[in-house]
């Protein structure tokens, strides 16, 4: 019976040298190159929250900044409006409300936006990484370029994303104002219907 447990280190020993190592000299995500690399491994598992953490810092605060404002206006049309208004309102809004964090409203995005099948379809081997101050780019074997800015806490996070996901938090802004004045306006009917005489 021996020989079994030989045989075992023989296959084990290896694979457990091959998977050290390769922790060991993975890139950290405080270089460019660890970033994009997380992303990759992200893409792969088809998984956009899990590469959430290496956007930039204006692309979370965005996403968060979407669920607050979701929440307002769920909150508004439950309390105010009046079928068939409210189910569509709440068809529209109540996901990115209910999200658990901004990495959930960046998945929901990367769903609908395609993101995810945009970068399959781009990511590569890194070919070059160029690096100016709190600035990189890192252009794949492909030629494709993927920007990134270094956060306050050391990481990487790409901008590719940052100018969609400001737009939708400004959308979102404007959107919960007009849904909160809406819900206003019906409440105030509610209470001159209530206020009227029986004829």
């Amino acid at each position: 019976m021996r020989w079994f447990w030989w045989l075992g280190l023989i296959v084990v020993v290896p694979i457990l040298g091959l998977w050290a190592y390769a922790h060991l000299t993975f890139p950290a995500d405080t270089t460019p190159q660890g970033a994009y690399l997380r992303i990759v491994i992200a893409v792969n598992k088809g998984a956009p929250a899990d590469f959430f953490a290496y956007t930039e810092t204006d692309a979370q605060h965005a996403c968060y900044s979407i669920r607050d404002y979701r929440k307002q206006i769920v909150a508004a049309v439950r309390t105010s409006y009046p079928e068939p208004e409210r189910t569509e309102l709440l068809g529209k809004y109540q996901a990115y409300a209910d999200a658990a964090d901004g990495a959930n409203v960046f998945a929901l995005y990367a769903s609908q936006m395609g993101w995810l099948q945009r970068l399959r379809r781009d990511l590569s081997g890194i070919e070059h990484v160029e690096v100016k101050g709190d600035r990189a780019s890192v252009q794949t074997a492909r030629g494709t370029r993927y920007p990134f800015r270094r956060r306050d806490n050391g990481i990487w996070g790409t901008t590719l994303f940052t100018a969609a996901l400001v737009t939708e938090a400004e959308r979102a802004a404007r959107d919960a104002t007009i849904v909160e004045q809406a819900a206003r306006d019906y409440e105030r009917v509610k209470v001159v219907k209530t206020q009227k005489p029986a004829p």
